[in-house]
């Protein structure tokens, strides 16, 4: 936890490694202290096909999966540090969001805990 997954187009990868990008996501959810280093994970799904509004804009969009627990301030926070980083990485990309969904902690569950 948490699980930073990252949806771009293609051509993203063109523009940067899929390693570069996935290290600015890493590195921009650890400077925020919300998580311990070791629990961070990123993934990457770049889209050949994808129809926005009618355009082929490039876009990045984030889907940030955490424990739940941490104040609406702190997920805030991290949506705006984590485009703002990725808005450094790509100025003339169009589109970079993300949006943060909680985890419960009662439903949660993996390999260890069983």
């Amino acid at each position: 936890m948490p699980h930073f997954v990252i949806d771009c187009s293609e051509n993203i990868i063109q523009l940067k490694s899929p390693k570069a990008v996935m290290q600015k996501v890493f590195d921009t959810a650890e400077s925020t202290h919300l998580f311990d280093q070791k629990d961070i994970k990123v993934r990457m799904n770049p889209f050949t096909h994808y129809n926005n509004g009618n355009t082929s804009d490039d876009f990045i969009h984030i889907f940030a999966n955490i424990m739940e627990g941490r104040t609406t301030s702190q997920k805030r926070d991290l949506s705006e540090k984590m485009v703002r980083e990725l808005k450094k990485l790509f100025p003339n990309v169009p589109i970079i969001s993300i949006n943060i969904r909680d985890f419960e902690k009662a439903t949660y569950c993996n390999k260890s805990m069983v």
